[in-house]
């Protein structure tokens, strides 16, 4: 009997898995390949922490795999190519994959297609990253949600047990092929280096995800009071696993919808905007590239590279914004709600285009996605869907105060503010001579100067607006 292939992509793990369970359903041998794809690798520098983190999670799904009497294929290459060699080189019958949503993976997935059915093979794929996707979701004239508030309302009330009901991979994987052993290559032979995902005590894989969702349950019921504060532990630490799949979405969904009270409900609207901005990407992939409002595509930003590299590097001199800006350089993550702050103060501060940033944090972010990033993007910069209004402009002073009232964020990534008061660390210009001796700082020597006023610069960002 010929075997199929189901190829991974944003689904590294063997519970609930759509594409998984088919092949296995169709009661021919499956082997499982994961294609590091050098069309999404190159350029990326040695230490990508993204490359490390799914190298990781595939060592921990191999290891699963070869539990169950299985083995994982793992290749490096273009996947346009390799996926049709592989169904050679193994006579394949029939590939299956579940759906991807950017532009440039369905261009891919049709090149496959394509290559496959002159082969005679068909590509089998099925929804997975999402509980509703493309145009599951629409309003009542037939067209797109551009709006959250509405898609949420429509989401939840088309939202039963069918959609929520887990895969039951498990009692099948006795149909995966006996392979002979997989050779596994290093983090070196694909051409990358270890980064600090180690030393950040980061969990990964399977295991990583298991372990931060049993540590969320026992946290939810204060996600909504804790999940704004970056110096408290809030969020669930899940993004860059569901980015990749090591967690499945609906028994998130399902755990969130089911439990029921604030911290909940409002944990499943943030998986809700997850969808939201994958079905605005669905409709609209011009957004990758520009504006969602098409009036505002072309908004004459001034681009001033010194302070967009003061704004990467974290020395813009408004601490909460560095502060922010080194948890990401340092870390691959960044807090959602400073996320908000430092793009307001990258467009309406320093009147830098919104692409700009965009770009800087698809290299950084460990969880990047790019419907999320985009959207988050836009909507800060006034350009998006549902996006904040251009007047309403956040000030950066104030938004520390808020939420790191006591600076224990900020002293944790501007070690040289440390010595100052909660009260002065906000706004270290501001501070008293005497104040700034005792704690050790010269500004503009020790910790940088504002390199902007942001009162001047909110009224620029409003005219720049209006025009």
């Amino acid at each position: 009997m010929s075997p199929v292939l189901v190829w991974l992509r944003r689904d590294l793990r063997l519970h609930d898995h759509a594409a998984l369970y088919h092949a296995l359903k169709s009661g021919q041998p499956v082997i499982p390949v994961f294609v590091f794809d050098t069309d999404i690798l190159a350029g990326l520098p040695q230490d990508d922490r993204r490359v490390e983190f799914i190298w990781e999670s595939l060592k921990q799904l191999k290891t699963e795999l070869l539990k169950h009497g299985g083995d994982l294929v793992v290749r490096y290459g273009r996947a346009v190519e390799l996926i049709p060699q592989l169904v050679a080189e193994f006579g394949v019958s029939a590939v299956y994959a579940n759906h991807d949503y950017e532009p440039s993976a369905i261009y891919r997935d049709q090149c496959v297609a394509t290559a496959l059915a002159e082969k005679g093979i068909a590509l089998h794929t099925f929804k997975d990253q999402v509980v509703f996707e493309r145009a599951e979701v629409l309003s009542k004239t037939g067209g797109m949600y551009s709006v959250f508030t509405p898609y949420k309302r429509a989401w939840l009330a088309q939202l039963n047990d069918f959609y929520l009901k887990p895969y039951p991979v498990v009692r099948y994987l006795q149909q995966l092929a006996r392979l002979p052993a997989q050779y596994f290559p290093s983090l070196k032979e694909l051409g990358f280096a270890r980064s600090n995902l180690g030393e950040l005590n980061m969990p990964v894989g399977l295991a990583g995800g298991e372990q931060l969702f049993a540590d969320f349950c026992q946290r939810i019921d204060r996600y909504h009071e804790a999940r704004d504060f970056p110096a408290v532990k809030g969020p669930s630490y899940l993004s860059v696993h569901l980015r990749f799949g090591t967690v499945s979405v609906r028994e998130l969904a399902t755990y969130a919808y089911r439990h029921g009270g604030a911290g909940a409900e409002t944990w499943l609207s943030e998986l809700i905007w997850r969808e939201f901005y994958m079905q605005i990407l669905w409709h609209r992939p011009e957004v990758v590239e520009h504006a969602f409002k098409p009036e505002y595509d072309a908004l004459p930003f001034p681009n001033r590279e010194d302070w967009f590299a003061a704004w990467c590097e974290g020395r813009t001199g408004f601490p909460i914004v560095d502060a922010a800006m080194r948890q990401l350089n340092q870390t691959g993550y960044m807090h959602n709600r400073l996320r908000m702050i430092v793009a307001s103060f990258l467009v309406k501060d320093l009147l830098i285009d919104w692409r700009w940033g965009e770009r800087y944090f698809a290299e950084k972010l460990i969880d990047f996605d790019l419907a999320a990033n985009n959207g988050g993007w836009q909507w800060a910069a006034s350009t998006g869907c549902d996006a904040q209004p251009y007047f309403r402009i956040f000030n950066p002073v104030s938004q520390s105060e808020k939420f790191d009232s006591e600076g224990k964020f900020i002293k944790r990534y501007c070690p040289e503010l440390a010595m100052l008061p909660a009260k002065a660390i906000h706004a270290p210009w501001l501070s008293k001579p005497l104040e700034m001796q005792a704690a050790g700082i010269t500004l503009g020597v020790d910790y940088p100067l504002p390199i902007v006023e942001h009162a001047v610069q909110r009224e620029a960002a409003l005219a720049l607006f209006r025009r």
